[in-house]
């Protein structure tokens, strides 16, 4: 009987331990995966606030965690049930997706270098009354933008695990969402609530706490710019670097090799831990250039020649 209970003690041991060294492995992919994600996230961050701009300060957190939610029901009701398909029965197509995903990135940052640049849209009439009609209505689309970028985010970290265990890439993948989801949406509540922390600030008595209160309101602006400026290089960064490992990994070799050899020269070229920085630095510049004229290209195709045939016909 006491035997029995040992070996059961044993084999409940050995099953935690397994358990524990499971989790750890879930836990550095999960990091891993996100780390390789990060344009996407930053991308994320940087274009959710502007669904909330306007809105009353008591309304802004509860938009905020209706985003949040809904990006969670996308993450792991459609996109999560699709990769892990894909991964599973037609694990070929991953390349191809991330080809996709990685295009779109590039296109999205270009288009918003050529509405920086003066060809945007024109900005649409905002409704003066932001009642409950109003904000369901900016909910969805966020919750619609956010189904994309989600996508993105859930595919590059599926690469990340694909010669993983089923198992291990469900989790890995569960794990990203929340966490993803956790990092970009508490980071734009910061930034929300940033000016209205610093303006509580501003109102009390000591000096002290008006200037740090007045520093914060007069830096929300210039973290907005920075914040998109990041995510513009971000998206381009990522979306050139998607492109050209993947498609080596799709069969076309040259773009990915050459990138290789670069940031191998760089990295011979200096000793030490300055070389991994020069590989890093050359390798993102090349990405971000690559990214910068495929995605120019596809802004061509989508609004610069649409523009002009449009205005040769006002013309005529």
């Amino acid at each position: 009987m006491a035997g029995g209970l040992v070996a059961l003690l044993d084999d409940v041991a050995a099953i935690t331990r397994a358990a524990a060294a499971t989790l750890d492995d879930v836990a550095a992919a999960a990091g891993k995966a996100s780390v390789k994600a990060t344009g996407v996230v930053v991308d994320d961050a940087a274009v959710t606030p502007r669904y909330v701009h306007g809105f009353s300060p008591d309304r802004e957190l509860p938009i905020i965690g209706k985003i949040a939610l809904g990006s969670i029901r996308n993450k792991l009701l459609i996109i999560l049930p699709v990769a892990m398909l894909l991964s599973q029965f037609l694990p070929g197509a991953l390349p191809y997706l991330l080809i996709v995903g990685g295009t779109f990135l590039c296109y999205e940052g270009a288009e918003k270098v050529y509405e920086a640049l003066g060809g945007g849209h024109a900005a649409a009439e905002e409704p003066t009354e932001r009642g409950p009609a109003f904000e369901k209505t900016m909910v969805s689309g966020a919750i619609r933008t956010d189904l994309i970028l989600s996508a993105e985010i859930m595919i590059i970290s599926l690469s990340s695990v694909e010669d993983e265990p089923f198992v291990t890439r469900l989790l890995v993948l569960i794990a990203v969402a929340f966490l993803i989801t956790a990092l970009v949406y508490g980071v734009v509540a910061l930034i929300v609530k940033m000016d209205d922390f610093g303006l509580a600030l501003a109102k009390r008595k000591s000096t002290a706490s008006q200037k740090i209160g007045r520093g914060l309101v007069s830096a929300m602006p210039k973290l907005m710019s920075i914040l998109t400026v990041v995510g513009i290089a971000a998206m381009l960064w990522v979306g050139g670097h998607i492109l050209l490992v993947n498609l080596g990994e799709a069969g076309f070799h040259w773009p990915a090799d050459q990138l290789h050899h670069l940031e191998h020269w760089g990295k011979e070229l200096v000793h030490g831990w300055f070389g991994g920085v020069l590989s890093w630095i050359l390798g993102t510049t090349v990405s971000a250039v690559v990214g910068l004229i495929l995605g120019a290209i596809i802004v061509a195709i989508m609004h610069v020649i649409p523009k002009r045939k449009k205005k040769a016909a006002d013309a005529h």
